[in-house]
């Protein structure tokens, strides 16, 4: 078995959404290549602060340059040995199915199984006819594909024939997943029910990256998944898999932070020259202050959500430099995460699941005694016998997603 790591319960990671942002500060804007070559740097030092996770966004327009994820993220692998590589996100709807299957299982490979990714129709409407596609068909094309990825990493010749692309007959994907277990798959949404629905139906995770929009909003969206989480027969609602997204900026005294980043929020090309930064504050879970402030309100999060597996930060957009980030960086590894780590592990319900690992994926699928319930990912459905409980679900989550009798055979997996 490759990934022998063990992590703790909860993973805490950065997320980038590789925006290529003029400093309001100095008016200079990187290059693609000092920008590609500040994130690698960016990512190694997440590793040496000891956070967990580093995860890349995709997009296909200016002024973002990750069309490539896979590509960095392989990268990347080869200069880290313990941080796990994740998307943020990668378009399913776009992006064909088979390629995602090849991609993927060459990085589980190539990493030693530190990879997994989150799932997503992204927010840019425009590249859908970029890659031949309609963006009227955002959320069919979200289920048949994931239907079709599910099934190349899970069965090793796939007959299948759906909608959006052409048949295949008797396809194998390669290289086959790494120890015979498919990278964790994290289906993010900052919106859409019927996501989290699909997240629940195959027992993946869902990630809610609430950076934009109150509380209340992404309750709704994980107590639906937990919910249908339960339905669907992979564990209690608490065992269900969540992932938090967040954004924050610190100095060690919040005046200073204050000034310091308000300049960047009210340039940043998604939120910029729209609400204050108290405001925008007030109503999301970005924090702008000292450590302690962070602290506080991120370990309040259990609150809203219950138990959660992962979660990522935003730090370095806007056109913040490098060096601005790192220190950021050295913030959140050096007092902020351990101080959660406690935190969020004291009262900790011993049912709920840690973060997925490739390791602990590879024990739930061959035993090694360790119990399925405890394992995350487990009981996912992914060898459905006659008389499974998961039986009668698949149908009827079928019939939700839209998704044929034929393609569904085999499909639930």
């Amino acid at each position: 078995m490759s990934d022998t790591t063990t992590w703790p319960g909860m993973q805490f990671g950065i997320f980038t959404v590789s925006d290529i942002t003029q400093d309001p500060t100095t008016g200079r804007t990187l290059s693609e290549a000092e920008k590609i070559r500040d994130t690698i740097t960016i990512a190694r030092h997440a590793e040496d602060v000891g956070l967990d996770v580093f995860a890349l966004g995709e997009h296909h327009n200016p002024p973002f340059w990750s069309s490539s994820p896979t590509t960095t993220l392989a990268y990347i692998a080869a200069q880290t040995e313990r941080l796990v590589l994740s998307t943020a996100t990668t378009l399913i709807t776009t992006n064909d199915p088979v390629k995602i299957a090849e991609d993927f299982a060459m990085l589980q490979h190539v990493s030693g199984g530190r990879v997994d990714l989150m799932l997503g129709r992204g927010n840019t409407g425009p590249v859908y006819p970029w890659f031949g596609k309609d963006v009227r068909q955002g959320l069919p094309l979200a289920i048949e594909n994931y239907n079709l990825l599910h099934r190349l990493w899970r069965e090793d010749v796939v007959d299948w024939e759906g909608q959006f692309r052409t048949p295949l007959q008797g396809f194998t994907s390669t290289p086959r997943p790494l120890d015979g277990v498919a990278p964790f798959v994290w289906h993010g949404s900052i919106r859409t029910p019927e996501i989290a629905e699909q997240a629940a139906y195959y027992g993946d995770g869902f990630f809610a990256n609430n950076i934009f929009w109150p509380k209340e909003h992404y309750q709704r969206l994980i107590t639906l998944y937990r919910q249908r989480y339960a339905h669907y027969g992979h564990g209690s609602p608490e065992q269900a898999i969540v992932g938090l997204g967040g954004q924050v900026f610190m100095r060690a005294d919040s005046q200073q932070a204050v000034r310091e980043f308000r300049p960047y929020f009210d340039n940043a090309p998604v939120y910029g020259h729209g609400p204050s930064l108290e405001d925008f504050s007030e109503m999301t879970p970005l924090t702008v202050g000292s450590p302690q402030q962070v602290i506080d309100r991120y370990a309040g999060m259990r609150e809203h959500y219950g138990d959660y597996q992962r979660q990522l930060f935003l730090i370095d957009h806007a056109g913040l430099p490098l060096k601005t980030v790192l220190e950021q960086l050295d913030i959140l590894g050096g007092e902020v995460v351990p101080a959660l780590r406690r935190e969020l592990a004291q009262g900790r319900p011993a049912e709920v699941p840690d973060a997925p690992t490739h390791a602990g994926l590879v024990r739930a699928a061959y035993g090694d005694d360790v119990p399925r319930q405890a394992v995350p990912g487990a009981n996912r459905g992914d060898n459905l016998t006659a008389g499974s409980p998961y039986q009668d679900a698949r149908p009827a989550a079928g019939a939700a997603f839209g998704v044929s009798a034929q393609t569904t055979t085999g499909a639930g997996r």
